[in-house]
């Protein structure tokens, strides 16, 4: 039969939504062959813990659970929760992007109650542009929720959240961010296209 081998290389492409699109940032910001990094609703930052990679140290931002707020089913809606970001893009809790070798494509709901990813990715945009790289491409979309995943995915509006343990308030609205996921696979295949490479070799076994 036949095998395709759709990775270029010698780069590959990092694609992650949420905790990890964060992890891909990072693998961008200190491994070596990324070539490209689509980033959906992370946030840039090291979050609830502190994350060392060698002589790296990079502190949590930080949150307060006082500031939860309940909506009027009764799902918590926790998107204020976390720490302000002092200082913008020269917090210390941000993740040195700006060390990435290939482009990163931010891909943000504006409706995300996660978390701000709106603002993470335009604080992410500043922080690449002071230290001399291009402005990224960020493609927000309105009325679009934290989990923007492929086409025709149910959306999910609300679930289980593994550390609170407790049912959050996800965002969105049913037909925008069903539309949004269409668009968004569109905008992440054509991305992955343009910095990987289309080439195709083929083995027969």
């Amino acid at each position: 039969f036949l095998l395709f081998f759709q990775v270029k290389g010698p780069g590959i492409g990092l694609l992650g939504i949420s905790l990890g699109a964060d992890i891909c940032l990072l693998m961008a910001s200190f491994l070596k062959n990324i070539s490209a990094t689509v980033s959906i609703n992370g946030s840039g930052f090291s979050g609830n813990r502190t994350i060392q990679y060698k002589q790296t140290r990079i502190p949590p931002l930080g949150f307060d659970l006082r500031r939860t707020k309940v909506a009027f089913s009764g799902i918590l809606d926790i998107v204020d929760i976390r720490n302000d970001l002092v200082g913008g893009y020269k917090n210390p809790s941000m993740i040195p992007i700006e060390k990435a070798q290939g482009p990163i494509l931010f891909i943000v709901g504006q409706d995300d109650h996660n978390w701000r990813s709106e603002l993470y990715a335009q604080t992410a945009s500043d922080r690449l542009q002071a230290h001399g790289k291009g402005k990224p491409q960020i493609i927000s979309y309105p009325g679009t929720g934290h989990y923007i995943e492929p086409p025709y995915f149910p959306m999910c509006p609300a679930s289980l959240h593994i550390l609170l343990n407790k049912a959050v308030m996800w965002g969105g609205e049913m037909r925008a961010h069903s539309k949004a996921q269409i668009d968004a696979w569109e905008q992440i295949i054509s991305f992955f296209r343009k910095h990987l490479g289309t080439q195709k070799r083929t083995s027969r076994l």
